[in-house]
């Protein structure tokens, strides 16, 4: 089974499904990550952009990503492309891949690129044609989603949780390669606060570990 993981930023795929991606891979799935955007000057440095995507391969090795596609729109100015040219490329993945699985961003997160990612992302995979994404499931990111303005729009409800008791810690080792972006307890984006979550969606489902997802979609035949 072809998975597609589509991440706003560098590292949002990890913090979000790293422990599923890990488990996917080592089931025999192949696995893909498509970041779509880039940082770009002078938000973002080259040497900066450079580091961080070196750490994402590391963590990749580790979880078992089979490839990477990059889009690289520019990152924390997504609502300043076309609409038409976000939707094409995500297209493009999707026809490529062609995954039977995919995830997406919470559209409600408090970063505007994560909602802007995962409409894109549903325009594309309306069912149509000969080739219809079988399940769609959209993830948490710590430090975006539970930071929002508390609303029923923007409210993230799981409603479908994916046992990764025997991946939790190579979702931690993936994590703590991204050195420029994790930081000490209690910051979200810490490895203490990405186990108590797996812990605590663990917990829901009687399990050691689980990362937690709202089906969007799924089509069965």
């Amino acid at each position: 089974m072809n998975v597609l993981v589509f991440a706003p930023h560098p590292d949002d795929e990890v913090l979000g499904c790293g422990g599923t991606i890990a488990r996917l891979a080592h089931e025999g799935c192949s696995v893909y990550v498509c970041v779509v955007t880039k940082g770009v000057e002078p938000l973002f440095s080259e040497k900066g952009v450079s580091r961080i995507r070196n750490e994402q391969a590391a963590a990749h090795e580790i979880l078992g990503v089979t490839d990477v596609f990059y889009l690289d729109f520019p990152a924390a100015m997504l609502e300043e492309s076309h609409r038409y040219e976000l939707n094409g490329s995500v297209s493009w993945v999707l026809d490529t891949v062609r995954p039977e699985l995919v995830f997406i961003p919470h559209f409600g997160d408090m970063q505007r690129d994560h909602g802007l990612v995962s409409e894109a992302v549903m325009v594309a995979v309306r069912p149509r044609g000969d080739y219809s994404v079988r399940k769609i499931l959209s993830y948490e990111t710590l430090s975006e989603t539970e930071w929002n303005i508390p609303h029923s729009s923007t409210s993230f409800m799981p409603n479908c949780f994916i046992d990764i008791s025997s991946y939790k810690d190579l979702k931690l080792h993936a994590l703590a390669k991204f050195e420029s972006q994790v930081a000490p307890f209690p910051c979200p984006r810490s490895i203490e606060a990405v186990e108590a979550l797996a812990k605590l969606r663990g917990s829901t489902i009687n399990v050691q570990a689980a990362e937690a997802f709202s089906v969007i979609r799924e089509i069965v035949r």
